[in-house]
């Protein structure tokens, strides 16, 4: 970060954005990242809104926004490091919160597929249920066949599926 930007900022504001940097952030768990990332958006909303209040006083003065601009400069300076701070800590919290979603996405898929295969998660699968009760399972259907299509009259004597005699035929 600009040495000039960091200089307009005191000890406390300092370490704040000094939590800020890669490795810092990279100790950090999500609620941790989403704590430091809160504390940082409060203290640049606080320096935004300074900056702002104190450029529309001086705009009656000057007669213009830009020409009580340079008045105001280091309030804007002040704002700048939190700006940059609260785009890094939200960058992290982002990727920290895409890793858990895929983590609880994972844990769901599991879970799913062990309930599909009648075990709960994290069991060991036992030996299969007692014979199933009723008539035996067979690769034949039961009940009525589909009606058969119209091609297939000429071997079963019946008409299409769809009410009509195949074409060339009178019914």
């Amino acid at each position: 970060m600009n040495a000039s930007l960091l200089a307009v900022l005191n000890d406390a504001e300092r370490l704040l954005v000094a939590q800020t940097e890669r490795a810092e952030l990279a100790a950090l768990d999500e609620d941790a990242a989403i704590d430091l990332e809160a504390r940082i958006r409060r203290t640049r909303n606080k320096h935004v809104g300074q900056y702002r209040r104190a450029a529309s006083a001086r705009v009656v003065e000057h007669s213009g926004r830009g020409t009580a601009r340079p008045e105001n400069k280091r309030a804007a300076m002040k704002a700048e490091p939190f700006e940059e701070a609260l785009a890094r800590v939200s960058r992290r919290v982002a990727t920290l919160a895409r890793q858990a979603a895929a983590a609880l996405r994972a844990e769901r898929l599991a879970a799913a597929r062990a309930a599909r295969q009648g075990r709960a998660p994290g069991t060991r699968p036992t030996e299969p249920a007692v014979a199933r009760k009723g008539p035996p399972v067979t690769g034949e259907t039961r009940g009525r066949p589909c009606p058969p299509l119209a091609q297939d009259r000429e071997t079963t004597g019946r008409f299409s599926r769809f009410g009509r005699a195949p074409a060339g035929e009178a019914g």
